[in-house]
């Protein structure tokens, strides 16, 4: 198995923080968020190799930080060419982009860089396996619903099977959001291609594509409990900074 890490992204909502800095690497207590990722990632048997797909302008950064890694699993970081804001790919065309770049042919675990979750991976990919051929996200409830608007908030039925997506709806219907947390079976990864040849504008947000292949296959949620910051802006990497760790 191969594991994505997405890190392109520019995160215009914590600037001044990222405005020339990478999000997956500010630090929550004394390390990068994404040393977190990672930490999980290591565990896993079934991974033979991480692959951080990031962009021309933080690459530098993603490159010091991997020079310091102590993992056994192999490290790879991906250039996705771009260089700001106006000409970056989108979530969706960075996974279509590493999966050509680097040939992969193998089942894909794709997960944000910037996801922090105490949840076991493990239970996740063994009930990814046990639904394969078809997708699995990971899900979260929020216990709010008002809190639900910003994220793909999704319904499942008594299998765990989605039954029904909206992306940052104005009304969500359900306390169970998405996190950016997938399982791709390598025989479904040519339909992200399908999907970006059909869907020319929907690149940035996964949950549109989310919503879009869960009407051409099943596809499945697996609800993690205990703590998950999407740390989208200040005010949830501070949270994430004060309550992570405890």
């Amino acid at each position: 198995m191969k594991v994505l890490v997405l890190a392109a992204g520019y995160a215009t909502r914590l600037y001044p923080l990222t405005k020339h800095y990478p999000k997956p690497l500010l630090k929550v207590g004394e390390r990068p968020i994404i040393d977190y990722i990672l930490e999980k990632l290591n565990k896993i048997e079934e991974i033979d190799e991480i692959i951080v797909v990031t962009n021309s302008k933080f690459i530098t950064y993603f490159r010091k930080w991997a020079k310091g890694l102590k993992i056994k699993k192999k490290i790879s970081l991906v250039d996705d060419l771009t260089q700001d804001l106006n000409d970056r790919r989108g979530a969706v065309g960075d996974m279509d982009f590493a999966i050509n770049n680097k040939h992969i042919k193998e089942d894909l675990l794709v997960v944000g860089g910037d996801n922090l979750f105490d949840g076991r991976l493990n239970d996740f990919i063994t009930f990814a396996y046990a639904k394969r051929p078809a997708p699995v996200i990971g899900a979260y409830n929020i216990k709010e619903l008002p809190a639900a608007k910003k994220y793909g908030v999704m319904k499942l039925d008594k299998k765990n099977k989605v039954v029904d997506f909206q992306e940052k709806p104005k009304r969500p219907k359900s306390k169970l959001v998405a996190m950016c947390l997938y399982f791709f079976p390598k025989e479904k990864l040519g339909l992200i291609r399908e999907y970006l040849d059909t869907c020319h504008e929907k690149h940035d947000a996964t949950g549109f594509y989310i919503d879009w292949l869960r009407k051409k296959e099943p596809v499945y949620g697996f609800v993690f409990s205990k703590k998950w910051f999407d740390i989208g802006d200040s005010k949830f990497y501070r949270k994430a900074q004060e309550t992570f760790l405890k």
